[in-house]
């Protein structure tokens, strides 16, 4: 980290963790916003999931992409980790497993910018009560 010598430097450090922290409680409106969960279990954590957290809050600001990023429990893919759970506005939530920072990066720009469908989606194979 560099040191911060003047007041400028110091209000572009706050600026810049503002903006993160504007991505991660962005939670007034998530229905219209896209909506990323990392799973950040330990194992998630051992596969590379903060490396993937931050990949995402890092990308999606540099693209000015409006969304709500946080970070979750388990989810049951300890397998497949790190695991993210990616939801577009109007549609049902896609998981996605082995998310490295390359695999992130092309969720943003393929699924996320384009709907797209990326490599890598866990298909479903569960019911809820409901059905």
């Amino acid at each position: 980290m560099e040191k911060v010598k003047s007041l400028a430097d110091l209000k572009k450090i706050r600026d810049e963790v503002q903006s993160r922290i504007r991505l991660r409680e962005n939670s007034d409106r998530p229905e219209k916003l896209v909506q990323i969960k990392v799973a950040m279990a330990t194992c998630g954590i051992a596969s590379g999931a903060k490396e993937t957290l931050n990949t995402f809050v890092e990308e999606l600001e540099l693209q000015a992409i409006d969304a709500v990023i946080t970070q979750t429990g388990c989810m049951g893919y300890c397998y497949a980790e790190p695991t993210v759970e990616v939801t577009l506005p109007g549609k049902d939530p896609l998981v996605f497993g082995y998310v490295d920072k390359t695999k992130a990066l092309e969720i943003i720009e393929k699924y996320i910018k384009k709907q797209e469908l990326v490599d890598g989606i866990i298909p479903v194979t569960y019911k809820t009560i409901d059905e």
